[in-house]
C-alpha cells in the first residue's frame, strides 16, 4: 500500500490531545449527503472535503456544498498540518473541466468552491487549468458564482493572472499561520510571497472580493494573529477566515492547544475593527465553510459600505 505522506514517516510521533467539548461536527443523517456523494463518484472528482478529512462534511454535503478539488488528489508540498496526500502527481485530466462543471450542474449550486493541489511540477503551477475549470463551470452554469482557492504559485511569475482572466467571484489563498511557524509548518511556502499574491490580485482586480484564513492552535502568540491581520488589510484582503487546527494523525504537527469559543469571538472583534468586509472565526470555521452564505453577506457588506461613503 502507497504511503500517504512519505515525508512524514520519520517525524516523531505527537499524541493527538483529546477534544473539548465545543470541538464537535454536527452529524447529519441526510439523504442529500449522499446524493452529493454519488454526484462525487459518478463524475470521478476529488473533493477538498474528503482528501483534507475537513471535519464538516456530512453538515456541507447535506446541504449539496462540496468543495471540489482540481488537479488530482496529490500535491507537491509536504505541509505539516495537511492531510493531503502528497508525493508525485499524475498527468493533468483534460476533461476535468466538463467533468466539474457537469457536477455544479446536477447539484444546482448557487455558489461553488474550486481548490486545488500544488502543481509545482506544472511550468504555470496549473493556473491555466483553473482559468480552463471556472470558465467551463461559468459558461454552462450562468447563475452560479465562483470561488477559488489557489496555491501560492511560487516562483511561477504572474501565471495567477490566468486564474484571473476567467473571472472568478472570490479568489482565496490562505496564508495559514503566523511567519515564525512558516519554516516548520509550511516549509515549501513563503509567507511574504502569500501576501504578495493577495496584494497584486488585489491591485489587478480591485472590485474582486479576495479572501484568506489563518488556523490557531498550533503555538502561535496573539500579537502575532494581530499582525497577520494587518498584513492582510494591507493587501486589501476584504474577508478573513480564523479555525481551529485539528491534528490529523500522531505524525503530523503537533497541535499546542484548542482555543475557547471566546477567544475567537474576541479575534472575530479585533479583525472586524480592522475593516475587513467578512471575519468567520469560530473552532470549527474551514475556508469553505458556510461559503454560499458568506458570499451574499460579502455582497451586502460591500453595498453598505459604498452607501456610507455616499453623502447624505
Amino acid at each position: 500500500m502507497k504511503i500517504r505522506h512519505p515525508e512524514k514517516v520519520k517525524n516523531i510521533s505527537n499524541p493527538i490531545k483529546k477534544k473539548p467539548k465545543w470541538i464537535r461536527s454536527k452529524i447529519v443523517n441526510s439523504q442529500v449527503f449522499f446524493q452529493t456523494k454519488q454526484v462525487v463518484n459518478k463524475n470521478n472528482l476529488v473533493t477538498v472535503c474528503q482528501e483534507a478529512n475537513c471535519p464538516n462534511i456530512t453538515e456541507c454535503w447535506s446541504k449539496k456544498h462540496a468543495t471540489f478539488m482540481i488537479m488530482g488528489d496529490t500535491c507537491t508540498r509536504g505541509c505539516a498540518f495537511c492531510d493531503v496526500k502528497t508525493g508525485k502527481p499524475g498527468a493533468l485530466d483534460p476533461l476535468e473541466s466538463f467533468k466539474v462543471s457537469k457536477a455544479v450542474k446536477e447539484l444546482n449550486l448557487n455558489h461553488v468552491v474550486i481548490t486545488s493541489v500544488d502543481r509545482d511540477d506544472l511550468d504555470d503551477g496549473g493556473a491555466n487549468h483553473f482559468k480552463e475549470v471556472v470558465s467551463e463551470v461559468k459558461k454552462n452554469n450562468p447563475k452560479t458564482t465562483v470561488e477559488v482557492l489557489t496555491p501560492d504559485f511560487l516562483r511561477k511569475g504572474k501565471s495567477y493572472e490566468k486564474v484571473l482572466e476567467a473571472n472568478p467571484d472570490v479568489f482565496n489563498h490562505n496564508i495559514e499561520t503566523v511567519p515564525s511557524l512558516y519554516l516548520k509548518v509550511r516549509p515549501g511556502s513563503r509567507y511574504f510571497a502569500s501576501i504578495d499574491l493577495l496584494k497584486s490580485v488585489k491591485e489587478k482586480k480591485p472590485n474582486l472580493f479576495t479572501k484568506s484564513g489563518i488556523m490557531v492552535g498550533l503555538g502561535e502568540k496573539k500579537d502575532e494573529v494581530i499582525q497577520v491581520m494587518d498584513d492582510l488589510r494591507s493587501a486589501n484582503v476584504d474577508f478573513l477566515t480564523i479555525g481551529q487546527y485539528l491534528q490529523p494523525s500522531v505524525k503530523h504537527f503537533p497541535l499546542d492547544r484548542y482555543l475557547h469559543p471566546d477567544e475567537f469571538k474576541e479575534f472575530k472583534d479585533i479583525a472586524t475593527s480592522k475593516g475587513f468586509l467578512l471575519v468567520s472565526s469560530s473552532p470549527l470555521t474551514r475556508s469553505s465553510y458556510h461559503a454560499d452564505e458568506d458570499f451574499k453577506k460579502l455582497r451586502e457588506a460591500r453595498l453598505n459600505k459604498i452607501e456610507c461613503r455616499q453623502p447624505q
